[in-house]
Order: C-alpha cells, then sequence, then structure tokens
C-alpha cells in the first residue's frame, strides 16, 4: 500500500530541508504564522492553492513539489 503523504507533512519536511522555522516561512511566505501551523499541523487538510503557492514561493520552489 503507498503512503500517501498530506500537504502539511510536505511544507513540513520541506521547512527542515531548508532550515527554516515555521516563523520563517511565514514570512517568506507572506502568509499569517497560525495559518501555516494549521496547514501543518493537519488542522486545515486542504489550503488553498494561493497559500500554497505563496508557501511554494516562499521556500524558492515549484508549487508541483508540494501537491504531487
Amino acid at each position: 500500500m503507498i503512503e500517501q503523504k498530506t500537504i502539511g507533512s510536505k511544507i513540513k519536511a520541506w521547512r527542515a530541508k531548508k532550515d527554516m522555522t515555521q516563523d520563517e516561512l511565514a514570512k517568506k511566505a507572506g502568509i499569517p504564522y497560525p495559518t501555516l501551523a494549521k496547514i501543518e499541523s493537519g488542522a486545515v487538510q486542504n489550503p488553498s492553492i494561493d497559500t500554497v503557492t505563496k508557501i511554494a514561493n516562499g521556500f524558492g520552489i515549484g508549487i508541483d513539489n508540494l501537491i504531487k
């Protein structure tokens, strides 16, 4: 069985890879810190495409790295 990674777990993994805190990423992405924390924790499971795009831009990666 293939394990499905959530958007939150992918963001968390990229954040660790880039050695960023949630606060640093939220500021770079231009989104509120609580929004990012809720996405990573799974409290928000389907963030808007606009929010995901901002997060990807904050990492300097393409959005496809987070949604595939």
